[in-house]
């Protein structure tokens, strides 16, 4: 078996209910409240069962409470006109170094 795949013996309770193991359920994020995982009974007799997201698994991090926070804090600096342009890449790095020469960072 490959490593990408998981493969568990899973107990139907009395009401039909199955218990995903807890590393299963944080991969593919079922631990969160509200999840969903949709069930394909497909003809020869597998079931399938895929993990509903709201957003891709690999792009979880960008909907985290703390960058979400930092996102509306960065908007908020946006609106409030707290923000430099550059005209290149250039003239950030040499602003970026100059900065840091003026905290003592360099």
């Amino acid at each position: 078996m490959s490593r990408n795949r998981s493969q568990f013996v899973a107990v139907a309770g009395s009401r039909g209910s199955i218990t995903l193991p807890p590393d299963v359920r944080r991969r593919y994020h079922l631990d969160e409240p509200g999840a969903q995982v949709e069930v394909i009974g497909r003809p020869d007799g597998v079931i399938e069962l895929h993990p509903i997201l709201a957003h891709r698994a690999d792009q979880a991090w960008f909907w985290s409470d703390r960058w979400q926070k930092m996102e509306r804090e960065a908007e908020e600096d946006i609106v409030a006109g707290r923000v430099e342009t550059f005209d290149s890449s250039a003239d950030f790095i040499a602003d970026l170094d100059h900065e840091a020469k003026q905290r003592g960072l360099k």
